[in-house]
């Protein structure tokens, strides 16, 4: 049996508590709007699903993304619908003041390290993974039950930017606790 105890946590550790709150904000589910900027013009627009969590002892943040969403996937397909089923793993790092952000995609053979901070009201993370080519993924439109992502591309040294792919988030209703819930 897997100890995902061991993995996820209750919350935020306490010393840390205000800076995890960047991306402690989204711990929950989310519900996604995912649309795909194509180079010819042309775009697609899927259902997704984003689910975040604390973990490793409350000192990170790990989130699995899912899209298309499982309710979109025929029953015998968990990962051949041409998407990703992914996670990222974030932490806060003091020593640079700004967290560590790695995305991996299976699917795909991704996996891409970002540093992110908090940029006015935006998150921004940023890496560079192919030559000349600066990424930014960005959550903006903050709010308790929703934001907005996207990802932007520059080859020019920032100059100009080009939209490859944006998110639009709703959370997902939580199930109530207690004893009126059990059953």
């Amino acid at each position: 049996m897997v100890a995902v105890d061991a993995f996820l946590a209750e919350g935020p550790v306490p010393s840390l508590a205000d800076k995890l709150q960047l991306f402690g904000q989204f711990v929950g589910s989310w519900d996604l709007s995912v649309t795909n900027h194509r180079p010819d013009g042309t775009s697609e627009t899927i259902p997704a699903e984003w689910h975040f969590a604390w973990a490793l002892g409350g000192r990170a943040i790990q989130d699995i993304w899912i899209a298309p969403s499982r309710a979109q996937r025929p029953p015998t397909d968990s990962h051949e619908s041409g998407g990703e089923w992914g996670a990222t793993l974030r932490f806060y790092d003091g020593t640079i003041d700004a967290w560590r952000s790695t995305w991996i995609g299976p699917s795909h053979g991704v996996v891409m390290p970002f540093i992110a901070r908090g940029v006015g009201e935006e998150i921004v993370l940023e890496g560079t993974f192919e030559e000349g080519v600066q990424t930014r993924w960005i959550f903006s439109d903050i709010r308790p039950d929703s934001f907005s992502w996207r990802a932007i591309d520059s080859r020019d040294g920032g100059e100009s930017w080009e939209l490859l792919q944006e998110m639009k988030a709703r959370r997902q209703p939580t199930a109530p606790s207690g004893p009126a819930s059990a059953g």
